[in-house]
């Protein structure tokens, strides 16, 4: 009877394993499909934020290198041959743009007015705020534009070694010309410096009575 019984058991384990293999046949394709679009679902999505990250830092960059240009017409020049990928951008651009223009026209208060209206955020934002404390310049204590300029020279923001230059240049509004040349030593040391920073921070360093070849 034993025998009986283990003989029946290995019929039905044998009918078992061919009804899976069968319905492994007949849908595992779908099993294997599932597991393609899930993988493929995560890469393109790891792609897509890839490439909105780089996107993003791209526009980032153009605008800091129009921004670095020496006079208001060439600013403008560069930030309209900037391309924008989003409406945000788009606010961002002519917002920028249109502070240019009145800087130029000598009316920094409305420009000022109009950066302080940008619905940007992130970078861009404190792009339209590095702006507008510029803009400011005149109407701020030096100190109070300090402190501001501080929350924008921290590690990791792009702004950071322009927002070190004009902390330097508040020192300057105060007086303080050693703490200037202090800073400025510092962003002539600094391995992310810009050519064209570097030589307005060699400039100022001189005209306090400093060595640029000191720094580093």
């Amino acid at each position: 009877m034993s025998d009986a019984n283990s003989f029946i058991d290995e019929v039905n384990d044998e009918v078992r394993r061919d009804r899976l293999y069968g319905l492994l046949r007949r849908y595992g394709w779908i099993a294997i499909l599932a597991v393609v679009l899930i993988v493929g679902g995560a890469a393109w999505n790891e792609w897509r934020k890839a490439q909105e990250r780089a996107e993003a830092e791209a526009f980032g960059d153009a605008i800091l290198a129009a921004l670095d240009a020496d006079d208001s017409e060439a600013r403008i020049t560069g930030l309209e041959g900037v391309e924008a990928a989003t409406p945000e951008q788009q606010a961002l651009l002519a917002f920028l743009t249109a502070s240019e223009a009145a800087a130029g026209a000598e009316d920094p208060a409305r420009a000022a007015a109009a950066l302080a209206d940008t619905p940007a955020t992130g970078i861009y934002a404190d792009i339209a705020r590095f702006k507008r404390l510029l803009l400011e310049s005149g109407q701020m204590e030096p100190g109070a534009r300090r402190d501001a300029l501080l929350e924008l020279a921290v590690p990791g923001n792009p702004l950071r070694l322009l927002a070190e230059e004009q902390i330097a240049l508040t020192h300057v509004a105060e007086g303080d010309n050693e703490a200037a040349l202090g800073v400025l030593r510092e962003i002539l040391d600094d391995a992310e410096v810009t050519e064209g920073l570097r030589q307005r921070a060699s400039q100022l360093m001189v005209a306090l009575g400093g060595d640029p070849a000191e720094a580093g």
